[in-house]
C-alpha cells in the first residue's frame, strides 16, 4: 500500500511546473521538535585546542571545479581516504574539506598525506575544538559527525560536491564520473563495493542497498560516500545531514532523510560507474546481514 509521503511526493512532481508544493510546516520551521525517541546524549566532554591547516591552493583560487566533504575522527584510515581523492583522473580543481569531529589519531596522518598532493588540489582541515554531535556532549541530534557535513558543505568553495568519510576510498574515476552524471542533473550516485576491513580488499558489488531510488532492501537509498550534487540547486537539503529520522535507534541514519528530499524533489541520474569501496563494519547492525548475502554470491 502506497505511503502519505509517497503520495506527497508524486503530487509535489506533478505541481513542480507550476511552481507549487505540499510541505508540512514541521518540516520548515521545527523539524528538531518532531524527531520523536532518540538515542540519549553523551557526556559533555572538555574542550580541546580548536585547529585549522591549509594545504594550497598554490594558484590562489577562491573557487574551486569539485569540492570533496570528509567528516572525520582522524582514524589511521583517512591517509588512505585522502591518497584515493589525490589520485583522481577529474581534470579540474579539487578542494578537500575534512572537518574533525571528535579525535581518535593525530593531524600528523593528515599533514604526512598532504605531502603528496597533487598541485590542483586543496585540503582545509577543521577541527572547532568541540564536537557538534550529541554523541560527544554537542548540541545536534545525528551521531555521525553532528552538523559537520551541512558545515562544510555551505563552507566549500565549489558548486559540485562529493562525500567521503575517512575509512573508504574511491576509485580514480569517481570524481569524473560523477562529474559525467552531474551534467543536466541536481544530484548523481555511483555504485558500490563492500570492502573488507581487515585486508581492504573489494569484496563484492553492493546489489543490496545502495542501488538508487525505488529499489534495494530499503526501498530506495544512496551511501553518502557515492553521491555528489550540485549545492545550489540542492541547498534546501544542506540542513538535513544533521538531523536523523524521526524516532531513530541510532541517530545515525540522517543520510536516509537527504536521499528522501533529494529523490522525491530533485533531478538524479546514476553514473552507472562502480567507483566507490565501502568498508564493512563488524559493530555495524547490518553487518551479519550484509556478509551473509556476500556469501552466498560465492556459493
Amino acid at each position: 500500500m502506497i505511503s502519505k509521503s509517497e503520495v506527497a511526493a508524486i503530487l509535489n512532481r506533478l505541481l513542480r511546473r507550476f511552481d507549487v508544493a505540499l510541505v508540512r510546516p514541521s518540516e520548515v520551521w521545527r523539524i528538531t521538535d518532531f524527531l520523536g525517541r532518540q538515542p540519549l546524549a553523551g557526556a559533555a566532554r572538555l574542550a580541546r585546542q580548536p585547529l585549522t591547516r591549509a594545504f594550497g591552493p598554490d594558484d590562489g583560487a577562491t573557487q574551486f571545479d569539485f569540492a570533496v566533504i570528509m567528516p572525520s575522527i582522524l582514524r589511521p584510515t583517512i591517509a588512505n581516504a585522502l591518497r584515493s581523492i589525490f589520485a583522481q583522473d577529474f581534470a579540474g580543481t579539487v578542494q578537500t574539506l575534512i572537518g574533525v569531529d571528535q579525535p581518535s589519531g593525530e593531524v600528523a596522518m593528515v599533514e604526512a598525506a598532504c605531502r603528496d598532493r597533487p598541485p590542483n588540489h586543496t585540503v582545509l582541515l577543521f577541527d572547532p575544538g568541540y564536537s557538534t554531535s550529541q554523541r560527544h556532549g554537542g548540541l545536534h541530534p545525528a551521531w555521525d559527525g553532528g552538523v559537520l557535513r551541512t558545515v562544510l558543505s555551505y563552507l566549500a568553495a565549489s558548486r559540485r560536491l562529493a562525500y567521503l568519510d575517512d575509512d573508504n576510498w574511491w576509485a580514480p574515476n569517481h570524481l569524473s564520473s560523477l562529474g559525467a552524471a552531474l551534467e543536466g542533473h541536481d544530484w548523481a550516485w555511483s555504485r558500490r563495493w563492500f570492502a573488507d576491513p581487515h585486508t581492504r580488499q573489494p569484496l563484492a558489488e553492493d546489489i543490496w542497498e545502495s542501488v538508487g531510488p525505488g529499489a534495494g532492501v530499503f526501498g530506495g537509498w544512496v551511501d553518502p560516500n557515492c553521491l555528489a550534487i550540485d549545492k545550489l540547486a540542492c541547498e534546501a537539503v544542506l540542513r538535513w545531514w544533521g538531523i536523523p529520522t524521526r524516532n531513530s535507534g541510532t541517530a545515525w541514519d540522517a543520510d536516509r532523510n537527504v536521499f528522501r528530499i533529494l529523490s522525491s524533489h530533485f533531478r538524479g541520474r546514476a553514473s552507472g560507474v562502480l567507483s566507490c569501496n565501502y568498508t564493512l563494519t563488524e559493530t555495524d547492525e547490518h553487518y551479519a546481514r550484509r556478509t551473509a548475502l556476500i556469501a552466498g554470491l560465492r556459493q
